[in-house]
């Protein structure tokens, strides 16, 4: 809530209507909430932070769906194939 709050107290203020301005907010909250989580985490965790950021974002805009996700997580483990002992 002291994210929420700071986001608020914040962000640009101008004469905005409502809609503009919540979408104001939610952009300020955004990159201050990835602010905040970035500054701990240790060094090594950091750029699979920013994927999964970047996973989420292209998911939410329709650029990239959940299989597209697995297939790239997964690294073609899911695939059939069989190893000789």
């Amino acid at each position: 809530m002291a994210l929420f709050d700071y986001s608020i107290d914040n962000s640009e203020k101008e004469n905005l209507p409502p809609s503009k301005r919540v979408e104001v907010i939610i952009k300020y909250l955004t990159f201050h909430v990835y602010k905040y989580v970035n500054r701990g985490l240790f060094e090594e965790h950091k750029a699979t932070f920013v994927l999964m950021i970047c996973f989420k974002i292209l998911t939410t805009a329709g650029k990239l769906n959940g299989a597209d996700v697995a297939i790239f997580l997964k690294a073609g483990s899911s695939l059939d194939i069989k190893t000789e002992r």
